[in-house]
């Protein structure tokens, strides 16, 4: 699948190198990047097909369906492909019939609608993604499949020269995790993480903020996050074995994934209450408001040196086996505590000395209000800015500018949560954490629950 990386990667640029020539591209600082304006881009901000962005779309059933209305919406953007392992069947958000052919037929009707024939039949779909990465017409893919399969298919897309769109959370494990972002960063392509509350204005100001001292000296951070295990596909009843749909091909459902027999509650939307696919809501809503959290705190690229105070709720179930109801905290070197949970009040909470800051998606607010007014000066603290995670993704693709949520600040992120599903699934109060080495101190099983064991014939470097 890998090829020389110099000539592999430079020799397929010929889309993103026209895009950034044609928008006169210059020096651009990590926190503004670019933007590529519609006008720069020929009449109305069109762009002929043959030198738009070659996107790729694999997972086409729950996120990935709806991120791609995204993609099908920017001009700068030609989606000519999509891959999932279901052809078309039930068990999405509420119950919906998803699959690839449906969202091949979505793309077909969406660029018919620019054809004074009406009809367009150009776009690809395959079960395999190998296939989709194969194409020399693609320079981007967005992953939305279950977190299980994340890692494989970030490092395969890295191989290709593919830049990437992957859904949170970005990894199933820490050890994934870091391979991940060392993958990103030798392949030299741009990742963005779906953590898209960084691309909320609301987020973004509270997070500002507390950085610039609005509430004097943080001390202790609150997120709080969905618990329970809803039964999004409307399959919860359908634990038992039964026969795999048609067109369904769930041994490369479960990839690298330990051997399960099938059943309906274990797929789809409803895969992320499975501790072999995912981490329960914890993680599911990790790659958000903890990923906010540490935006405000300053340690997006780090992390804590000890976890906590680790208490779930695990109740027995024939399929399903994440949390119900989670506490821990995480405490870091300067002093300040993360504390993530179910019972907390939902979004995140910047406690300081002089103040709090509370956001959540949609909106953010203070005490006391005068906080609110405050302005942020020209020599303080600016982040990163973008009002469109979609946008935002395609911007770089162009510039070859960072993200905003890049490979390495989501690993930190997500990481949090890991450690406190394993000192929950232990049943222990905690262990030391190094984040630096990103290893568990002194607890040898805890460590070895930093990684998992691939099936068959999926692996990962390392």
């Amino acid at each position: 699948m890998s090829k020389n990386l110099d000539t592999h990667h430079w020799g397929r640029q010929t889309r993103r190198r026209f895009l950034g020539q044609a928008a006169g591209l210059g020096a651009a600082t990590m926190a503004a990047p670019y933007l590529v304006p519609a006008s720069a881009l020929g009449a109305e901000g069109n762009v002929a097909a043959n030198d738009r962005i070659g996107v790729g779309m694999i997972g086409t059933g729950n996120q990935g369906s709806g991120d791609m209305g995204a993609f099908l919406g920017d001009n700068r953007v030609q989606v000519v492909a999509v891959c999932d392992v279901n052809r078309e069947g039930p068990g999405y958000w509420g119950g919906s019939v998803r699959g690839r052919e449906p969202a091949r037929k979505r793309v077909e009707e969406r660029y018919a609608d620019d054809k004074r024939s009406g009809k367009y039949k150009g776009c690809g779909a395959y079960a395999d993604f190998r296939e989709l990465l194969a194409r020399e017409d693609i320079d981007a893919v967005e992953i939305a499949t279950p977190d299980h399969w994340h890692a494989a298919l970030v490092v395969a897309a890295c191989k290709a020269g593919k830049d990437i769109y992957c859904q949170k959370p970005l990894s199933l494990t820490v050890a994934d995790g870091r391979i991940m972002a060392d993958a990103v960063e030798r392949y030299g392509v741009v990742l963005q993480t779906g953590s898209q509350q960084r691309s909320d204005r609301n987020f973004r100001r509270a997070a500002e903020l507390v950085l610039n001292g609005r509430i004097g000296k943080l001390e202790t951070v609150e997120c709080g996050l969905p618990g329970g295990r809803p039964d999004y596909g409307k399959t919860g009843s359908r634990k038992q074995p039964e026969k795999v749909p048609e067109g369904f091909d769930y041994n490369m459902w479960l990839g690298p994934a330990p051997e399960a027999s099938y059943c309906a509650a274990r797929c789809h939307v409803n895969f992320r209450w499975v501790l072999d696919y995912s981490g329960g809501q914890l993680t599911d809503w990790g790659g958000h408001h903890p990923d906010c959290a540490q935006w405000g705190m300053g340690t997006e690229r780090t992390g804590p040196v000890k976890v906590q105070a680790a208490q779930g709720t695990f109740p027995p179930d024939a399929v399903w086996d994440t949390a119900t109801d989670y506490y821990f905290e995480a405490v870091y070197r300067n002093g300040v505590k993360l504390a993530i949970s179910n019972k907390l009040r939902g979004g995140v909470t910047w406690k300081g000395t002089e103040g709090e800051v509370w956001a959540n998606r949609g909106r953010h607010d203070a005490n006391p209000k005068a906080i609110l007014d405050s302005q942020i000066g020209p020599s303080e603290i600016h982040l990163y800015e973008s009002d469109n995670h979609f946008r935002n993704f395609i911007d770089c693709v162009i510039s070859r500018e960072e993200p905003v949520a890049p490979a390495e600040v989501a690993h930190r992120s997500i990481t949090i949560c890991h450690l406190g599903n394993i000192a929950m699934q232990l049943g222990i109060d905690g262990f030391a954490w190094d984040p630096d080495t990103e290893q568990i101190v002194g607890n040898d099983e805890a460590a070895r629950m930093l990684r998992r064991a691939y099936r068959e014939p999926w692996g990962l470097p390392g």
